[in-house]
């Protein structure tokens, strides 16, 4: 089952953490960017979905369903409207598994 293009009306940018080596030789970790503009979902979850998932311990605040890039996980983030959200899973389409991803996200820590 393909996902409708209609549903994908947001824009977020992956970004993965990067280290590179500083003037003085030490390691500096950057967000950089893997893609940008990629067409999303991001749907805030409901207060039944939060009370379901606190049972759990759980952090996530939204869901964001994205067409199938050619790598993500759980190491990268996201931005979205000038938020930042964490990653929390990365789950394939139930049908094919290659369509679509489903992401639970929190929220990040704010970083310029």
């Amino acid at each position: 089952m393909s996902i409708a293009a209609g549903r994908l009306r947001h824009r977020v940018t992956i970004e993965e953490l990067v280290d590179t080596e500083d003037e003085m030789g030490g390691v500096k970790s950057t967000w950089t960017p893997v893609a940008r503009d990629v067409p999303a979902e991001v749907v805030p979850i409901s207060a039944r979905e939060f009370l379901a998932g606190n049972q759990v311990n759980s952090n996530v605040v939204a869901r964001v369903v994205i067409r199938k890039p050619s790598r993500i996980d759980a190491s990268m983030r996201l931005r979205h409207r000038g938020e930042i959200y964490n990653i929390e899973g990365v789950l394939a389409d139930p049908n094919s598994g290659l369509e679509y991803v489903t992401l639970p996200v929190s929220f990040g820590v704010n970083a310029g």
